[in-house]
Order: structure tokens, then sequence, then C-alpha cells
């Protein structure tokens, strides 16, 4: 669990490499065995809007493996949230909402143990082998941050500046809520090019939520390294239409599909 693979996400991203991540909100371990299988730059458990509780989470950071780091998005900029996806033995949190320099170093602060920060020594899973987690994830935990609303849009200059910071993240979707467009809208556009070059500013690598692989190889191309290539709720919804559509397709002349006949 506690190989050197853990740390290469941070240096990776520093040479300038993308990464690609599979992103999981179902609470499926299994699912999550099966993404490691596909060969992601990483996984990105969600806590913040996902189905997983703590069980579920120590159960899919275990599917991992060597070489796919498994990142948790935790559910606020608090030491619980921070601290529980940690303890998971998760390679690092990304952490939701952060409108201020101030905030991004309180994440800092609760992912890293004294003498840098506050988190509380604890788990389950690091006490398997304690030595390698505290030279490892232990000692340099990856900490990214998510700029998502107007407050940490107007703030991105300080928050890309704040030392010790990993990767900014833009969460697309809460941002585009907070401006009050739409997916695309050029009022988006500007605002995610304004995050980015405030990390090209800062050496700091940026992220950003993407819908589906096309949108993921577009944006990578644009210079954010960190992009979404698939999420399981997107697939397993894709899946369902596309078999209800093939079926629907398939059906004999001048009949109606079974769900439509239901509903009449």
């Amino acid at each position: 669990m506690f190989t050197p693979e853990s740390g290469r996400l941070q240096e990776r991203l520093r040479r300038g490499e993308a990464c690609d991540v599979v992103w999981l909100a179902l609470g499926s371990a299994a699912l999550a065995e099966m993404a490691a299988r596909s060969g992601p730059g990483a996984i990105v458990i969600d806590l913040q809007h996902g189905l997983f509780e703590r069980r579920d989470l120590e159960a899919a950071v275990g599917c991992g493996g060597p070489g796919v780091p498994v990142l948790a998005r935790v559910a606020g900029n608090d030491a619980v949230s921070i601290s529980t996806g940690l303890d998971s033995g998760a390679a690092g949190v990304i952490v939701p909402m952060i409108e201020t320099a101030d905030a991004a170093r309180q994440a800092l602060a609760h992912a890293h143990y004294p003498p840098r920060g506050l988190r509380s020594a604890g788990g389950v899973r690091m006490l398997a082998d304690l030595p390698a987690y505290m030279s490892g994830i232990g000692a340099a935990p990856f900490v990214a941050v998510m700029i998502e609303t107007v407050a940490g849009l107007e703030a991105a200059e300080a928050i890309a500046a704040v030392e010790g910071i990993d990767l900014v993240f833009i969460g697309t979707g809460d941002l585009a809520f907070a401006l009050g467009v739409g997916p695309g809208d050029p009022v988006l556009e500007a605002a995610c090019a304004r995050v980015r070059a405030a990390c090209a500013g800062a050496g700091v690598p940026c992220g950003i939520f993407t819908a589906d692989a096309c949108e993921a190889a577009r944006r990578r191309a644009e210079g954010y390294l960190m992009v979404v290539s698939a999420s399981d709720i997107a697939l397993f919804a894709a899946g369902l239409r596309d078999a209800r559509a093939t079926l629907d397709a398939a059906a004999p002349a001048g009949s109606a599909p079974f769900a439509r006949v239901v509903a009449t």
C-alpha cells in the first residue's frame, strides 16, 4: 500500500505530465477495483456528494494498488473531513469550496502532522506499516484545493500562491452555478482561463472537472494537468440509455417497447 508510487503524483504534475482520473461517487469498492485495472493516473473517491461511508472508503482505497494513487474529495475544509480522508490511506485529498488563501492554508494544516500542521495521528490501515506510511504519504500527502465560487475565483491568484498546494482544481459545475451560466458559456470559459493563468503564474498545476473523455482530452490540450476521464454515474447512465435505445431499435415492426406498453 505505502510504496514509493504513492508520492509520484506530485512529481508527475510538477514535471508537467497530465493525469487523468476516474471519479467515483456510487459507494462501490468493486467499481474502484475495476477502475484501478483500467490504468488511470489516479482514482478520486467523492466523499462530498457521493455515497461512500467510512468502511466503503477504506475498502475502495485498498483497491488502488501500486501505481494508482487514490485521492479523497473530502466533504469540507475541516479537521474531521480531511483526517477521515487521509486516515483511510488515501494518497491525498481534494478540498472543496476554497475561497481565500487562508482557507487554502487551513486545508494544508489539517492535512499535515505537527510540527508542519495540526493533523491528529490515528487510523487503521497505516498501523500495518507505520514507518512506511510516515516516511511516504504521511510525510507528504497530496493536497488539492477547489475553486468553484465567485469568491474563490476573485482570490485565484492568492490561492494559487499558497506554498505547499499541489494542485488547484476547478469545480466547473458549481462555478457555472455561481456565475449564473451553463456549460461552455464564454463567462465560464473566461473564469477557468483566469484560474489556469493564476496557477501558471504561481508555478502550480491546474486541474478541472470534465464530464467525459472527449472534454477531458480537450481540456488537457488547453493545459489542464488533471482531468476526469470517466465517472461511475455518467458511465452507468450512458450505458443504460444505450441499452434501452438498442433494444427499442430492435423491436419487431408494429410493436411497442415494453416500458411504453406498461406506461399506457
